[in-house]
C-alpha cells in the first residue's frame, strides 16, 4: 500500500490489497465498506499530488495472528498543496501503520502518519502561530 500506493499514485492497489467491507480508523479517512476505500483512495491521490517523489523506508515490522504492525519512514517534497501552498521544502516523517489482515487482503487498519512533523518542516507551525 506505501509503495505501490502512496509514492506511486496509484489508487487501484487499494482494491487488490483491501477487502471491501474495509473498516478504516486513521482520522481524515475513517469510514466503513466502499465509504472506506473511496476515502483511503482520496487520501493516496492528494498524498501523492503533495509529494509526487514520496519514498518509504520500512523499518520495523510485527506480525501477531492476523494483525501486523509497520513502521516507517517517508520523505518526499513539498511541491502539492498540503497543510496549506506548497513549499518545495524536503520533508520527513514516520508513519505507523496497524492492520487486520484476512486471506490475504486488509480487513482494518489503524494509520498514524506524524503530521506535526510535516507541519513543522513545511512552515505551516510558524505560519500558524504568527
Amino acid at each position: 500500500m506505501l509503495h505501490e500506493g502512496f509514492a506511486a499514485g496509484n489508487p487501484d492497489i487499494v482494491d487488490e490489497l483491501c477487502a471491501p467491507e474495509l473498516i478504516e480508523h486513521q482520522f481524515g479517512m475513517a469510514g466503513v465498506a466502499a465509504e472506506a476505500i473511496a476515502e483511503v483512495k482520496r487520501c493516496i491521490l492528494e498524498v501523492h499530488a503533495a509529494f509526487p517523489d514520496l519514498q518509504f523506508t520500512m523499518s520495523d515490522t510485527a506480525e501477531r495472528g492476523e494483525t501486523v504492525w509497520v513502521r516507517a519512514e517517508a520523505t518526499g517534497t513539498h511541491t502539492g498543496p498540503s497543510f496549506g501552498p506548497p513549499t518545495g521544502r524536503r520533508v520527513d516523517w514516520t508513519v505507523f501503520d496497524v492492520a487486520t489482515v484476512r486471506d490475504g487482503r486488509i480487513v482494518e487498519h489503524w494509520g498514524v502518519p506524524d503530521r506535526f512533523a510535516i507541519l513543522a518542516q513545511t512552515g505551516q507551525l510558524e505560519r500558524l502561530a504568527n
